[in-house]
């Protein structure tokens, strides 16, 4: 979602002074691989970014790799984690022919999920694996969506100690919209909750939430995308796929807390200590002597609505508009500095590079 991409040396030192002017949080960003771009790999400081982030399937401009020869060089040759997005491009194709034939120019939403379909999912994610274990390769599965991928993820990576990283080289995140909404909700929400991977069904939701308490799901992230509401019209061709879920993740997940999915303390370790094993961040990820104060204050049965009001992404929209949360964010600490109190953001202050292994 940013031009230029970041897939040049150039781009990554541009987002780096962007980011030491414009941010308000702590920050880093992943190099983006393409199919030309693998002998800058080495050229990378492993100090400075947490990993790679690879496209196996539809992308925008020049960030898909889809050919054999370029993901057998990236997974040989990468010495930083790689974060891969699991979508095979040729069934989505295949399967987008079909639906227009059927449906028009631009099926509705609701058939996103058969587009960017389980088989797509899974047979991207299982040419991942396979690759990732030929070259014994760090692999990270972004925003895992379907039951049948989980059975390709080895079970149980929780942690032997606070101080190691995480012990598989293979390990997948599931994100908050996927964890939240099932297929159910298109009939409502429509082009709010298009993203890729498509939001599939409630067993999959259901099967994702299971995963996050038996080690196949080692963190939990957002893939926030805050695409503007007038390019999310129209339906799976045309609208934009993506929605602004950073603001409003925390307070999601605690709600899946007080309904018995996951307990607090898997929470922590799903959003805050297993994201810093997983990178090996720095001094960060947990209440420490030495370690940086990065601290969210929540207040328990605290009603509040999502209104327009409160959304603080400059897109001004979220797919959670009207919805009663019971947790409220107070207040957050970053490096010990109250960045945001009582519904407003610290807008001088600038926060710091994260720092890896």
């Amino acid at each position: 979602n940013t031009v230029p991409q970041t897939t040049t040396l150039e781009a990554l030192d541009e987002k780096f002074a962007l980011a030491a002017q414009k941010s308000h949080v702590n920050y880093s960003f992943f190099f983006g691989a393409t199919n030309d771009n693998v002998s800058l790999f080495d050229e990378l400081d492993e100090h400075r970014i947490p990993g790679i982030k690879l496209f196996m399937g539809s992308s925008t401009g020049n960030m898909l790799v889809d050919r054999r020869e370029s993901l057998e060089r990236i997974f040989s040759s990468a010495r930083l984690p790689i974060m891969a997005h699991c979508e095979d491009t040729d069934i989505i194709n295949r399967n987008m022919a079909a639906a227009k034939h059927r449906y028009g120019d631009d099926p509705e939403v609701a058939h996103h999920p058969e587009i960017r379909s389980e088989e797509a999912c899974y047979e991207s994610t299982r040419l991942a694996v396979e690759l990732a274990q030929k070259h014994q390769a760090r692999l990270h599965i972004a925003h895992l969506t379907t039951a049948k991928e989980l059975d390709l993820l080895p079970s149980g990576i929780s942690l032997t100690s606070h101080l190691s990283p995480l012990t598989s080289k293979i390990t997948a995140e599931a994100t908050v919209s996927h964890l939240y909404f099932s297929d159910s909700d298109y009939a409502t929400l429509g082009t709010r909750i298009k993203c890729n991977p498509a939001i599939k069904t409630a067993l999959d939701r259901a099967a994702l939430r299971q995963a996050l308490n038996d080690g196949r799901i080692a963190v939990i992230g957002t893939d926030h995308a805050p695409h503007l509401l007038s390019q999310k019209e129209g339906g799976c061709a045309r609208a934009a796929s993506g929605m602004p879920m950073i603001q409003f993740s925390l307070v999601t997940m605690l709600e899946l807390v007080d309904e018995g999915v996951l307990s607090l303390e898997r929470l922590v370790e799903l959003m805050c200590h297993n994201p810093a094993r997983l990178f090996e961040v720095r001094n960060r990820g947990f209440l420490r002597e030495g370690y940086q104060a990065d601290v969210v204050l929540v207040r328990p049965n605290s009603r509040w609505v999502c209104t327009k009001d409160t959304i603080l992404s400059k897109c001004g929209w979220s797919p959670m508009e009207g919805h009663e949360f019971s947790w409220q964010v107070e207040r957050t600490l970053c490096n010990g500095h109250s960045v945001y109190a009582d519904g407003t953001v610290d807008a001088d202050y600038i926060g710091q590079p994260v720092s890896f292994r």
